[in-house]
C-alpha cells in the first residue's frame, strides 16, 4: 500500500498531543465530596470503567481519517509478453564418418548433445531436425515443444538410410520444412563432416534458400589431418582405421554466403559449442514486454471507519455517559 499524499501523514503527529492533553486536564477536573459516604468510595460502575472509551474511539477515528486524506492505494502490476521466435531446422550428416573419434564419444553423439543445449536455451522458438547421408529425411517436423525436438534428435543414429553425403538432399529437405512458414525469421544449421557426394546440386538448393528469406549457417565438423573411424572387418570384428578428414570447405562457406549465413569449423567439441553459442547471439528471438500498472483507491474505507469510530464515540458520550456538550 502505498499514498498519494503521504506528507498529510505527518498530522498523525497532533494525535499523540491531544491525547497528552486530555489526560492533563482529566486530571484536573473538580471532585465532588459527599458527605453521606463518610471516608468510603463510592462503588465503580460500568459508567466509570467507561470514561476513557470516548477519548480512544475519537483518537483513533481522527487518525483513520488522516490516512483517509493521505489517499492510500494499491499497486497492481500486469505485463504482457511478446515473443517473435524464429523457426530453425537443424540439419544433420549421420554419415558412417560422423562416427569418427576425434570427438568424444564420437562426432554424431558430441554433435547432438551440443545441439539439445542449444535447443533447450531457445525459448519461443520452433525447431525441426532433418538428417541426411546418402539420401535425407526429417526426423521431427517444426514445432514449439523442445521435449520432442530434443528426443528425436537423441534418436538419430548412423545407418539408418544408405550411406554417402548428399548435402544438396539434406539442405533441400531442411527448405522444405521452411517453405510454409510464415514467421519472418527462418534459419537453417547445417553439419556435416565431408564433401557432397550424391544427390542434389547444394548451391542450388542454397539459391532456393535464399529465395525464400533461409538464412544457412554451415558447420564442418572435424579436426584437420587424420581421425581414427571405427571399421568392421569380413569376421565381424570392429577395430580403429586412420581415415584422412575432408570437408568441403569451399562449398559450405559458398552456402553460407549466397544465404547471409556464415560458415564455421568445429574441429572438437569446445568449437562446436562455441559456434552454437555464437549463433545464439547472432539469431535472437524477439521479445516485446508491455507493462500495465494501475491504482485501486483504498481511501473509502478508512473513511468510512474513522467516521464510524466519531459516531460511536458520540453515542456513548451523550447516551451512555450522559455527559452535557
Amino acid at each position: 500500500m502505498t499514498f498519494q499524499n503521504p506528507e498529510i501523514l505527518w498530522l498523525l503527529l497532533i494525535v499523540p498531543l491531544l491525547v497528552a492533553y486530555y489526560i492533563f486536564i482529566g486530571r484536573h477536573e473538580a471532585s465532588l465530596t459527599v458527605s453521606t459516604l463518610g471516608h468510603g468510595r463510592a462503588p465503580r460502575t460500568l459508567r466509570y470503567w467507561l470514561r476513557p472509551l470516548p477519548m480512544t474511539l475519537r483518537m483513533i477515528g481522527l487518525s483513520l481519517l488522516i490516512v483517509a486524506l493521505a489517499r492510500p492505494v494499491e499497486k497492481h502490476s500486469n505485463s504482457e509478453t511478446i515473443v517473435e521466435g524464429i523457426d530453425i531446422v537443424m540439419a544433420m550428416d549421420i554419415s558412417s564418418s560422423m562416427l569418427a573419434h576425434d570427438f568424444r564419444p564420437n562426432r554424431i553423439e558430441a554433435a547432438k548433445t551440443i545441439a539439445a543445449e542449444f535447443i533447450a536455451d531457445r525459448i519461443g522458438d520452433r525447431f525441426s531436425i532433418v538428417a541426411f547421408a546418402g539420401e535425407s529425411f526429417t526426423q521431427c517436423p517444426l514445432t514449439s515443444d523442445r521435449s520432442a525436438v530434443q528426443t528425436s534428435l537423441a534418436r538419430l543414429r548412423s545407418g539408418v538410410i544408405d550411406d554417402g553425403t548428399a548435402v544438396g538432399n539434406g539442405l533441400a529437405t531442411a527448405i522444405n520444412r521452411l517453405r510454409e512458414s510464415s514467421t519472418k525469421s527462418k534459419i537453417i544449421v547445417l553439419m556435416t563432416d565431408g564433401v557432397n557426394n550424391c544427390g542434389a546440386s547444394p548451391l542450388m538448393a542454397a539459391e532456393i534458400a535464399r529465395d525464400l528469406g533461409i538464412k544457412v549457417y554451415t558447420i564442418g565438423v572435424g579436426r584437420r589431418g587424420t581421425a581414427p573411424v571405427p571399421a568392421m572387418d569380413p569376421f565381424g570384428n570392429i577395430s580403429m582405421t586412420m581415415v584422412k578428414v575432408e570437408i568441403d570447405e569451399e562449398m559450405l562457406g559458398k552456402i553460407a554466403e549466397i544465404t547471409g549465413g556464415e560458415y564455421f569449423r568445429a574441429e572438437n567439441a569446445e568449437a562446436l559449442t562455441r559456434i552454437y553459442d555464437q549463433i545464439d547471439k547472432m539469431e535472437k528471438s524477439k521479445i516485446e514486454v508491455t507493462d500495465y500498472i494501475s491504482y485501486e483507491e483504498l481511501y473509502l474505507g478508512w473513511l468510512i471507519a474513522g467516521l464510524a469510530l466519531l459516531l460511536i464515540e458520540i453515542l456513548i458520550s451523550r447516551v451512555v455517559l450522559n455527559r452535557l456538550p
